[in-house]
């Protein structure tokens, strides 16, 4: 008898040229919350292995300068690291922004009949709306994030 394998842990990866602005953005916007490496963070510059160069203050905390990573608050994490081990959206630093149509989006469903509502109040976290689609399989609303990568809100 074969095992069937067990399914694979992954995290979905987006560039940004300011991610711990993308985390605050993206945990706001889904309730996630912003991971706090801040106990694996101090460990490593205590043993020399991180230059101090390569840490920021976030939010009262030691953090990585250059990735950063928002998780569901009810997925299990690592409490030695503060990493996520559940469903995961990290944001790593690159140096070039954004300049072509997103190849993957999110799609977030408000509950029903609070999608305007929702629109707004993503809005007030600081996305734009880029267009309104109604076709005759629905409609939804396209956004983009504060770096211009484009979501939808259904």
């Amino acid at each position: 008898m074969t095992e069937t394998p067990a399914p694979l842990h992954w995290k979905l990866v987006i560039d940004a040229t300011d991610p711990h602005r993308q985390a605050d953005f993206w945990a706001a916007a889904l309730h996630y919350l912003t991971e706090d490496n801040s106990a694996l963070v101090e460990r490593l510059l205590k043993l020399g292995a991180l230059p101090a160069e390569a840490t920021v203050d976030f939010h009262g905390r030691p953090a990585f300068r250059d990735l950063i990573a928002v998780r569901h608050p009810e997925d299990p994490y690592e409490e030695e690291s503060g990493t996520g081990l559940g469903r995961r959206l990290l944001f790593q630093r690159v140096p070039e922004p954004k300049t072509a149509k997103n190849r993957l989006h999110l799609d977030l469903h408000a509950p029903a009949g609070q999608r305007d509502a929702e629109v707004e109040r993503l809005e007030g976290l600081g996305a734009s709306v880029v267009r309104r689609v109604s076709e005759p399989g629905g409609s939804w609303v396209v956004m983009a994030d504060p770096e211009g990568n484009e979501f939808c809100v259904h």
